[in-house]
């Protein structure tokens, strides 16, 4: 299979922004952050139109309590990753059977908050950087993959290295 990428598209923004509001307005709670992640976030990159949602759940003991408002706003609870990630719940919107959205669940400041951040930041803030990510991104959707996740583990070694120019010392 080969992995569809796009070119930037300044919709995608947009496309968040009616996420955030939507969410904000189901679950009702001022404490909780949301934030828009993945290369969709990144002006000017190349990514697969899937608008990627993080949100940031200050007590995670709380967490199963925001699955059904999040499901009112026509995401699916997918929790068969809980295993592999007890500490994230993960959504996914689709529109024509292709996922449009997904939303990943945590605990704020945790980790995987923090990564996320920390690497979106920086390719916003370093054209280097993103241009030789682009680059990588476009050369691995030639590759015929047999799982999208192959696709993902192979962008991983390049995303640890922006991390680690960020500041992230532990994954």
């Amino acid at each position: 299979m080969k992995v569809e990428l796009q070119l930037y598209n300044q919709n995608w923004r947009n496309l968040f922004k009616i996420e955030k509001e939507l969410i904000s307005s189901a679950i009702q709670n001022p404490d909780i952050h949301i934030e828009h992640i993945g290369s969709t976030s990144i002006e000017g990159l190349s990514a697969k139109p899937i608008i990627d949602i993080l949100i940031g759940v200050p007590d995670f003991s709380k967490v199963n309590d925001l699955i059904s408002p999040i499901e009112t706003c026509n995401y699916s609870y997918i929790s068969i990753y809980e295993d592999a990630m007890p500490y994230r719940r993960y959504f996914t919107k689709s529109s024509e059977d292709k996922r449009t959205h997904q939303i990943h669940m945590v605990e704020l400041n945790s980790p995987f908050w923090i990564r996320h951040l920390a690497f979106r930041n920086y390719l916003r803030d370093h054209q280097e950087e993103k241009e030789a990510y682009n680059l990588l991104k476009s050369e691995l959707s030639e590759k015929d993959w047999d799982d999208i996740n192959d696709y993902a583990q192979a962008k991983t070694e390049f995303i640890r290295a922006v991390e680690y120019k960020a500041g992230i010392r532990e994954w």
